[in-house]
């Protein structure tokens, strides 16, 4: 047995107990249609853009609440094809939609590029959803006494309708569609892929969300701001807990039917890799992980970028001839 093999043997058999609810599936599907309620209202612009082989669009659409969602889509025009596949990428905590520059392997693959951003965090996009309490440090502790209110419910649902926004473009292969992203981007695939049958494969990467009370307790990452709010509100912990199973992705797992792409370093102190395993050892589909032993939080970085176009290049080779 390798050294990876060695140390990584037990993350195969992590199963802490599900903390799921018995009206998480009737909870999602109200959460849903409320989501299906809201217009769209999809709106791209063509920006000037620096390469003259690629067409570039700033787009906008309806999140869960109206709120005006940002992000980018980028068309490999260059191929001079009817439709495309398209390839829906989710940013990490505090990040935004980034620079189109910053998609443009995914481009030159021969997909088209949809970048969004999470409201409330780092781009452009604010949030019109009110709130009935106060919260503490940053968003992975707003609404966190409210199920219904919770920020994540929001932003799960933002992310579910870039799909649908994908499927409204004239250029888009909708049958042909792939979620990618890291950290926090790679939890937000995590759950969408269990809430909708339309992608076809998840690549995720330090994927966070996963096995929330331990995060909480560990004061990993962004959740540090949960430990933090409980510390002010002590009395609401078993309701604060019960609310994140919501959002647990550990919970959702079993609900996923694509392929599953993902990677994890094992000295990751934002996202620790024992607590993706959680969700990851209940995906029931087809699933690969790739195992960064001796990085952090930044995975691994172009290497594990160059394991996804690989990827990409061998099991979905028909999209790309």
């Amino acid at each position: 047995m390798g050294y990876i093999e060695e140390v990584t043997k037990d993350l195969y058999h992590y199963l802490p107990p599900l903390t799921g609810k018995d009206d998480l599936d009737s909870f999602w599907s109200a959460t849903i249609e409320q989501a299906k309620s809201v217009p769209l209202q999809p709106e791209r612009t063509e920006i000037n853009y620096s390469s003259k082989h690629v067409k570039v669009y700033d787009i906008a659409f309806n999140g869960l609440d109206e709120t005006r969602i940002s992000g980018w889509l980028i068309v490999p025009a260059f191929l001079k094809q009817e439709k495309y596949p398209c390839l829906i990428h989710y940013h990490g905590f505090s990040g935004s939609r980034g620079e189109p520059a910053g998609h443009m392997h995914w481009v030159m693959m021969g997909m088209a590029v949809l970048a969004v951003d999470c409201r409330d965090q780092g781009g452009p996009t604010g949030n019109s959803a009110s709130y009935t309490h106060g919260f503490l440090s940053n968003v992975a502790s707003k609404g966190v006494h409210n199920k219904w209110e919770y920020y994540y419910r929001y932003a799960y649902m933002d992310c579910l309708k870039a799909i649908d926004f994908a499927c409204a473009q004239a250029d888009i292969d909708a049958d042909k569609l792939i979620i990618e992203g890291g950290s926090q981007g790679g939890a937000l695939g995590m759950a969408v892929v269990a809430l909708d049958n339309r992608p076809k494969l998840a690549m995720v990467d330090v994927p966070s969300n996963s096995n929330l009370v331990a995060r909480i307790e560990g004061n990993h990452g962004a959740f540090g701001a949960v430990a933090e709010y409980l510390k002010r509100h002590p009395e609401q912990t078993d309701l604060v807990m019960d609310n994140l199973s919501y959002f647990d992705t550990m919970n959702l797992a079993h609900r996923i039917a694509c392929p599953v792409l993902a990677s994890v370093a094992l000295k990751d102190e934002t996202c620790p890799a024992q607590m993706y395993f959680a969700t990851y050892n209940r995906i029931q589909t087809e699933k690969e992980i790739v195992i960064y032993p001796f990085n952090g939080h930044e995975g691994g970085g172009g290497r594990q970028t160059e394991v996804k176009l690989a990827y990409l290049a061998e099991h979905f080779s028909e999209w790309f001839e």
